[in-house]
């Protein structure tokens, strides 16, 4: 009997399971209801969804943030006084029998309750109540045993075809009038933080309405988009032909891109087998991708499967230009999480904090098993708003995944890097790192998307993985070993889109120069995107050059140890699957008399974290026992007396 190399008996049995899991709960696969697993199902309306207030409930908060226009995918049933009415927003065209799927929001404005029915589910509308819903078209829906007419939903157009290629796998959108999006028979419907509809691959096939449709292609970061509007004929295939000019050939240059926080299961709206991960990664171009097994809330750690049956092996469809490897996310929703790439054998724990256990071993004990399995590692989405002191990263010791504990572990070696780029707070996050490597940790400036496959249509979740990268200057052929190494030595630069080189008198992003106090430098940066609009290159002191993007240039006498990394940055662009475009380097670090970069007013930043954080552990942290606190406060005294080696 031959198994699918892509879906070997365990994980094969894994996905069964998730399946039993959707279909028996939702979106949220039944995992116990954190506020985050509570939002999934409403952040597939991301602008609504940001401007909710998290009460108890939440379909009656979604309804009174929608506007006058219902947001596409969204259809309502207003329950009135006199009667119900049905609005189904933008009217969409069908060509094949395959019912539409759609989110109802049943809204009230009754002064009593009504009984509502959908697909032989009874709720009770409590009085001004709300309820958020999906359906299909074909969806029974009644109102006090009245049945409600969803015809309006769709209206029948005439069948055409398409035929796209591009000669090479990548990522097409197909829109007719209003943006309602085509897909490929038995693709996944899936819809990017723009709003606009994607799938992968190259030579597809797919029924369209003989309308004037916009087709589009591109091919992750280092392509452009090519687009062109037709109408195809009624009844006949199109081939349409069309290819993504290039921007600039990373590997040529050797470097290589990498998402190294993509998690292929993670609850969600469909399963997602490793042959999806496959696909996107090749229709982006993506270098290296590292599919990290997690938990979500609960116990369960989604693709653990995966990782036990790969662990240390270069996935499947990898090939001389793309490495794809299953990797860990390690999460205390308290002190942060970490992801590993380059992982060998699975660790012995994922997570702590969850369910009501205990906050305990300490991230960077944790950190520390997981060193031993051969990875390297990183805080992974750190921060979520704008940082200018240290007690905006404690806060009020909100459980909200903030890396409150990368001060610890950054001090005594235990983490390589910290994602600058991630699905959250871009200004706030690098604020951060750069006090950190100021007061003089090494740490990798890195990418995450934390995009997940197992959701069609969620706010940056649904982006395809790769729209924000780190790419790695690598001496030879790429390896998830040479990868590593990469990272270790600081040979990286993060970006969303811009490419962005760094050089000081000949030394590359990573490399230290040894110099004498008086010695002068040239600095020059050089970054490549029709996205850039400032470029910035800075010391740990702050700002030494800035201009329009381009090309910069400047001289700088050394006098105290310090560092220099290059950054670029403009407003919201159609290259940027983000609010903003954004490219950081890590440093190339200038050592003055065998003195390394520990600026005292950024040493002393840290200190009053670790001050902050110890107050956290004390009131804050689920312990078992003075033990636990002590393993704790170890720790942060073994990183205080670091940070005040350097003053």
């Amino acid at each position: 009997m031959h198994h699918d190399p892509l879906l070997p008996p365990p994980v094969a049995r894994a996905l069964e399971e998730y399946r039993h899991l959707l279909t028996e709960h939702g979106i949220t696969w039944g995992e116990p209801p954190l506020d985050y697993v509570r939002m999934m199902t409403f952040l597939r309306f991301p602008e609504e969804a940001d401007r909710m207030d998290i009460g108890a409930d939440l379909d009656a908060a979604f309804r009174d943030v929608l506007g006058e226009t219902l947001p596409d995918g969204l259809v309502a049933l207003r329950l009135t006084p006199h009667g119900h009415r049905f609005e189904p927003g933008a009217v969409r065209a069908v060509v094949a029998a395959e019912p539409l799927r759609a989110v109802l929001i049943v809204d009230s404005s009754r002064d009593a309750a009504t009984a509502v029915e959908v697909d032989g589910t009874p709720y009770e509308i409590r009085a001004r109540g709300a309820l958020f819903v999906d359906i299909r078209s074909d969806s029974v829906v009644t109102v006090d045993g009245e049945p409600v007419d969803l015809s309006p939903l769709r209206r029948h157009a005439v069948p055409s075809r398409l035929r796209l290629r591009a000669g090479f796998p990548c990522r097409w959108s197909v829109t007719s009038e209003g943006g309602q999006g085509w897909y490929p028979g038995g693709a996944p419907h899936r819809v990017d933080y723009h709003g606009s509809p994607f799938f992968h691959g190259d030579d597809v096939v797919l029924d369209v309405p003989a309308e004037p449709l916009t087709v589009r292609v591109t091919r992750g970061m280092e392509y452009d988009c090519a687009e062109v509007t037709l109408v195809p004929e009624p009844w006949r295939e199109t081939l349409v032909e069309l290819t993504p000019e290039r921007i600039y050939d990373a590997a040529a240059r050797g470097w290589y891109g990498a998402d190294l926080h993509v998690h292929l299961n993670w609850a969600g709206d469909l399963v997602a087998p490793p042959a999806a991960a496959a696909l996107m990664q090749h229709g982006e171009d993506l270098h290296v991708l590292n599919l990290v097994a997690g938990n979500v809330s609960g116990e369960r750690v989604y693709d653990r499967e995966a990782l036990q049956h790969w662990a240390g092996r270069d996935l499947p469809w990898s090939d001389a230009g793309h490495i794809a490897r299953m990797g860990v996310e390690y999460r205390n929703d308290l002190f942060g999480h970490v992801h590993a790439f380059g992982v060998t054998t699975p660790p012995g724990r994922f997570h702590t904090g969850f369910g009501g256990e205990a906050d305990w071993p300490p991230n960077g004990t944790a950190c520390g098993e997981m060193r031993e399995t051969g990875g390297v590692l990183a805080y992974a989405h750190p921060f979520h708003a704008p940082i200018t002191e240290p007690e905006e990263i404690i806060g009020v010791g909100r459980r909200n995944c903030s890396a409150r504990a990368v001060v610890v572990d950054a001090a005594l070696g235990l983490v390589d890097g910290m994602e600058l780029l991630h699905f959250s707070d871009i200004i706030g996050t690098a604020e951060v790192y750069r006090r950190l490597i100021g007061a003089g940790n090494r740490l990798t400036a890195l990418a995450g998307t934390d995009s997940m496959l197992s959701f069609t249509r969620q706010e940056t979740v649904s982006s395809p993985p790769g729209w924000e990268r780190v790419y790695a200057r690598l001496d030879g052929p790429l390896t998830a070993e040479a990868y590593v190494e990469a990272i270790q030595r600081g040979r990286t630069f993060a970006t969303t889109g811009p490419w962005l080189e760094l050089c000081v008198d000949g030394h590359q992003i990573g490399d230290t120069l040894d110099l004498s106090p008086g010695d002068r430098v040239t600095v020059r940066a050089k970054a490549i995107g029709p996205e850039v609009q400032r470029m910035e290159i800075r010391t740990a002191d702050g700002v030494l050059a800035e201009g329009g993007g381009g090309e910069l240039t400047a001289a700088l006498t050394v006098t105290e140890p310090t560092y220099l990394v290059a950054i670029t940055s403009g407003g919201r662009h159609p290259r940027s699957l983000h609010r903003q475009v954004y490219a950081h380097t890590s440093p190339i670090y200038l050592d003055v008399a065998g003195r390394h970069v520990a600026r005292a007013d950024d040493v002393r930043w840290c200190l009053r974290w670790l001050d902050l954080l110890e107050e956290l552990v004390r009131g804050q942290a689920r312990l078992d026992g003075e033990e636990q606190l002590r393993d704790h406060l170890d720790l942060v005294e073994k990183a205080r007396a670091v940070y005040r080696s350097r003053l």
